[in-house]
């Protein structure tokens, strides 16, 4: 079966619409809600529980007993320093994560 390219079009006019309908869908329901003490609770402490969960599922495979996980822990490290500093998620998570890729694809560590 062929994929014609107006078939392709309206699956991603589909997908695009879906994808903004449950990401704008929590703004609208909870409008009216916004200031629940529960929401605040949430808006507090997840973001810091999800970086944690990232954490672990980053390093669960590694064995610590080979130097294998270096270039996982330079990189968590230039992170946590960049946040440290300068308080920008998004400066620290790119500039870390370039910082890994780079040691990752250039073998620099051996």
């Amino acid at each position: 079966m062929e994929i014609t390219m107006s078939q392709l079009m309206v699956f991603m006019l589909v997908m695009a619409s879906a994808t903004f309908i449950t990401r704008a869908l929590p703004f609208v329901l909870f409008d009216k809600h916004s200031d629940h003490p529960f929401l605040n609770y949430l808006g507090r402490f997840l973001p810091p529980v999800l970086m944690v969960l990232l954490l672990v599922y980053s390093f669960k495979n590694e064995t610590f007993i080979s130097l294998d996980f270096v270039p996982e822990l330079l990189g968590l490290m230039v992170t946590l320093v960049l946040h440290l500093l300068w308080r920008q998620p998004l400066i620290s998570i790119v500039v870390g994560t370039a910082f890994y890729m780079l040691l990752v694809q250039t073998h620099l560590l051996g």
